[in-house]
């Protein structure tokens, strides 16, 4: 890929997909390793919870970006919470939630 031939947007598309995985490649290692840590555990016949003294639980991931800024799509929103400001600008200029969903 020529990364020199690409427009700005396609280039700020690019870097929010390359964001996007290296997140989601974290978050499989990290499930890996509990995983992996709490069967070990499991074999020497105690709990994971036992062994860090504490409760061990697993946070649930972030919500996944539904709408992005056509001005800068670096800029998303899940669809939870407070609507930002360049959502309500842009349904204020005429577009639909339609327009701005990834």
């Amino acid at each position: 890929m020529d990364v020199n031939s690409l427009s700005l947007r396609e280039l700020k598309d690019l870097q929010a997909q390359v964001n996007r995985a290296i997140a989601s490649y974290e978050d499989r290692r990290k499930k890996e390793a509990l995983i992996e840590l709490e069967e070990k555990a499991r074999q020497m016949g105690f709990s994971l919870a036992e062994l860090t003294g504490g409760v061990v639980t697993r946070k649930r991931a972030p919500a996944q970006a539904k709408y992005a800024n056509p001005d800068d799509v670096t800029e998303t929103w899940s669809g939870r919470g407070r609507k930002p400001r360049w959502f309500d600008a842009a349904l204020a200029a005429g577009k639909s939630p339609e327009d701005l969903a990834i």
